[in-house]
């Protein structure tokens, strides 16, 4: 997910503020002010925390997870750091989900890999000023120098021996002051009790025995249940439905057109059910009737465009995006050039759980329940779409079941919202499966033509590649824009990139990691093409283009390249995985895949085998991995490289959406079918290089190498190159 849109930059402005609870307690806030001097600030006179932790009389310690959780492990993660340097254990903190509140929280978006960068040197603070208010208020108690105290398991000790409790010295904290940042030590990484060790997801219990945590879940008294039909094409309108007849259906309390508004990513035109139940409501959409005004959009097919990519292929891109030296004289005068089409279609989300919000407006308020990733960009759309004032929104935020980047638009919360505007009572809006399919907000797909030459040493000296994307409202979709510092440029001599984009009506959204999700596909099989033409080791050449030196500057998203540390872990993760060591046999093969993506640097080998029948099994998949210094959570990180590699392998292998007439095809996973157990890998190795880097974040960064490694390690193989998404488009088989 696009991170420049994800969150403010935090300002040096840092204010701490104290609060005493009723019975005695000890709050702790943490305030980010985005702007302004600080003399001309004062502390809230409201307790309204970024984050906060609460510490009961009874010794109860409550921390407050504010970041949306879809499945990531933040409600998990980012309170074991505050957990970590308050000295508590972590079975008895009890966390609580915050709702969405700008004002006691900042910001509050999930997504692009940044609630652990934005939050982690801050959360450490927060935790370790509470304790040392802590270990000062029982250095006052006994009448002792606060060095002769130190805090452990939710306890203050005295080098004599004596003890208080957490809850003992609550009441007492509570009045102190807050210590200035400088007055306050930090645990260093190697006392560290809690991060970097494998902790379960605080709710993990509950998503097993079916505790309701999901959006999907909400239930209110009184609340009335709802579906909402749209023009299967993208962009059209309601000319007339049978209203009439659907109002007489049983348990329908009502049925009416909406509008639209905020064009095809806000809120779009339609006929919403209200009913008694989910079922009823489905039931009479099955018997609904709209003729629709389809619009223009009916013209474009993703077969179209291609074939108009195809053809203009070899004509100049309508933007240049970068030319470095002379690639049309180097390539004439290579000793090898290759030339190769590269191809991915669209895709969907396919969350798990539909989309799905709970609404309720009453006396001018609107209440809301939602799994939204950047609930702020949902007010925003409300607020102009609706009209209504972001100060009469109350927002909660339920666990998502899924993100990936789709519940970062809030079509569907302002479609609920619409709805309950007209009912007055709370009303659930879901959306059905092929409602998620084919109203996503879909990742771009693309077609790359390459061309590019080594010399007679075999070294890459020339490379151009023309870039297809699609876009709407005058601009790529997101993850459709190839960056002109994207690498390989800069590191290969002769080079030059264009884009030309199709205007669509389409609507397009961040998928996980954007761009770099293919990108890294494309880019890291062209240089294993090329490294084949030269007769050369692949892993030879990847490792020379990233070459000796230090750094380039202006990568990816604004950030940096930092070749010693891409260099680095390639290195690392061949030799976890034995490269080079291991001799296969006819069908199998291994492939690298490395990338930066999100302030992350990872790199996979994976081991292949192909059958002569053309079946693929991915027999290993080794990743190693540079975050930085620390891994808050072990299994949660785990658990986003894994996930994240059986997820970049299902779309290499399977998912696929075609447009026709405006419309995606595809409805349910009868036809868009999920990666299954038996296709993800028998073995995935997770393997760290600590390095003195700020920590970042897992979400984003595991995708980009995956389909590059396993292209990689079926030519290799098989003798097959996979250019095309996905292989079941691609014959495997081989003699």
């Amino acid at each position: 997910m696009s991170t420049s849109t994800l969150s403010a930059p935090v300002n040096r402005r840092d204010f701490l503020k104290l609060s005493g609870l009723a019975g005695g307690g000890l709050a702790l806030a943490f305030y980010i002010r985005s702007g302004g001097d600080a003399a001309a600030q004062s502390a809230p006179t409201d307790f309204s925390p970024n984050a906060f932790i609460r510490i009961s009389p009874a010794g109860v310690v409550t921390i407050v997870s504010k970041q949306p959780e879809m499945g990531q492990g933040v409600k998990t993660s980012l309170p074991m750091i505050i957990a970590e340097q308050l000295e508590v254990p972590w079975k008895d903190v009890v966390i609580e989900q915050g709702d969405f509140d700008t004002k006691k929280y900042g910001n509050q978006s999930a997504g692009g890999s940044q609630s652990t960068p934005s939050n982690y040197d801050n959360f450490h603070l927060l935790g370790a000023t509470a304790r040392t208010m802590l270990v000062e208020a029982a250095a006052q108690t006994w009448g002792v120098p606060a060095a002769e105290c130190r805090a452990e398991n939710a306890t203050v000790l005295h080098k004599s021996g004596k003890s208080l409790k957490y809850g003992q010295l609550a009441a007492k904290a509570a009045a102190l002051p807050v210590p200035a940042k400088e007055q306050v030590k930090l645990k260093p990484e190697s006392e560290f009790k809690l991060l970097g060790k494998r902790i379960p997801q605080v709710d993990s219990v509950k998503i097993a025995t079916g505790a309701p945590l999901f959006g999907i879940d909400m239930k209110l008294p009184g609340m009335v249940y709802a579906m909402y039909e749209k023009c299967p094409a993208f962009g059209g309108k309601v000319v007339s439905a049978n209203l009439d007849q659907i109002k007489t259906l049983p348990g329908i309390k009502d049925a009416f057109v909406l509008e639209g508004g905020g064009g095809v990513k806000g809120l779009v035109p339609g006929v919403a059910i209200v009913a008694d139940s989910t079922w009823a409501a489905i039931s009479a959409r099955k018997q609904l009737k709209v003729v629709w005004d389809e619009g223009s959009v009916v013209d474009q097919s993703w077969d179209k465009f291609v074939a108009t990519a195809r053809a203009d292929a070899g004509k100049p891109g309508k933007t240049q995006l970068r030319k470095d030296g002379d690639p049309d004289t180097a390539l004439k005068s290579a000793a090898k050039v290759v030339e190769a089409e590269y191809v991915y279609p669209f895709i969907s989300h396919a969350n798990l759980e539909p989309q799905n919000t709970t609404a309720h407006w009453k006396d001018g308020m609107l209440t809301v329940w939602t799994p939204a990733q950047i609930p702020n960009l949902a007010v925003g759309l409300i607020t102009r779409v609706l009209g209504i004032p972001a100060e009469k929104i109350k927002m909660h935020l339920t666990r998502a079941g899924g993100g990936f980047g789709r519940r970062i638009s809030a079509d569907y919360v302002v479609e609920t919202c619409a709805i309950a505007q007209k009912v007055g009572v709370p009303v659930k809006l879901t959306w059905s499966r092929e409602d998620d399919l084919r109203h996503d907000h879909y990742r771009p797909g693309g077609l790359h033509f390459l061309k590019g030459g080594v010399d007679a040493s075999g070294k890459v000296v020339a490379w151009k590649n023309h870039f297809f994307t699609f876009g709407e409202g005058g601009s790529p979709g997101s993850g459709g824009s190839l960056h002109k510092d994207e690498l390989p440029a800069r590191i290969v001599p002769n080079f030059q990139s264009e884009q030309t984009m199709f205007a669509t009506g389409w609507p397009m959204g961040p998928w996980r990691a954007p761009g770099s999700c293919v990108f890294g596909w494309v880019f890291n099989s062209f240089i294993d093409e090329l490294a084949h033409a030269a007769g050369r080791e692949p892993a030879s050449v990847h490792l020379e283009l990233l070459g000796t030196g230090k750094s380039l500057p202006g990568g990816q998203g604004g950030r940096a390249y930092d070749l010693e540390r891409f260099r680095n872990v390639v290195k690392f993760t061949l030799e976890k995985a034995g490269w080079g060591k291991k001799k296969y046999a006819k069908g199998q093969g291994a492939g690298l895949g490395y990338y930066f993506s999100h302030r992350g640097y990872f790199a996979q080998v994976a081991e292949v085998t192909v059958s002569k029948e053309g079946e693929l099994k991915v027999d290993r998949v080794v990743c190693g991995y540079d975050i930085g210094s620390q891994v808050v959570n072990l299994s949660g990180a785990e658990n986003q490289i894994e996930g994240s590699i059986v997820d970049g392998l299902g779309v290499l292998m399977t998912q696929e959406l075609n447009i026709e007439r405006g419309r995606v095809v595809q409805g349910n996973f009868n036809d868009y079918p999920l990666i299954r157990i038996n296709q993800s890998p028998t073995k995935i190795e997770c393997h760290q290089l600590k390095t003195a880097n700020p920590t970042t974040g897992m979400g984003e960064p595991a995708i980009p190498p995956i389909a590059g490694a396993v292209c990689n390690a079926i030519f290799a193989a098989a003798g097959k190159r996979v250019r095309q998404m996905p292989l079941t488009r691609v014959d495997l088989r081989w003699a």
